[in-house]
């Protein structure tokens, strides 16, 4: 599992200005700096950095709109991510459901070990 995440990809993603910026390029269908940066509490240049990390991880794909570059997202690519987050989430499902095992077991060893105290006494 942990073979197949992408650290690029999720480094990219943990970001939230970035994330923020994948919603509004999804709900737009695109945007260019300009446009987002109008939307977002950072400037024009910071917004045209982040869409670099983006275009470098292959999450968005610019192409030329005038004097700008219009983004828009790479779905292939999401989806991409979005298979490595639930494969991870399972992951982790899976490790926390044997944690809740280990726990239960224990409190009931400790429970049945109080019981036979109590009937001794």
């Amino acid at each position: 599992m942990t073979n197949d995440v992408d650290d690029d990809l999720w480094s990219a993603i943990g970001d939230p200005t970035r994330r923020r910026m994948l919603d509004m390029l999804l709900i737009d269908g695109g945007g260019t700096a300009t446009t987002l940066g109008q939307q977002l509490p950072v400037t024009r240049q910071a917004v045209a950095k982040h869409l670099g990390v983006l275009d470098r991880v292959g999450l968005v794909r610019a192409a030329p709109a005038g004097r700008e570059r219009r983004y828009r997202v790479d779905e292939a690519q999401l989806a991409r991510a979005v298979a490595q987050l639930s494969s991870v989430g399972s992951a982790w499902d899976a490790r926390l459901q044997r944690i809740k095992r280990i726990a239960e077991t224990i409190q009931n060893t400790q429970n049945a070990q109080q019981g036979g105290k109590d009937q001794g006494e």
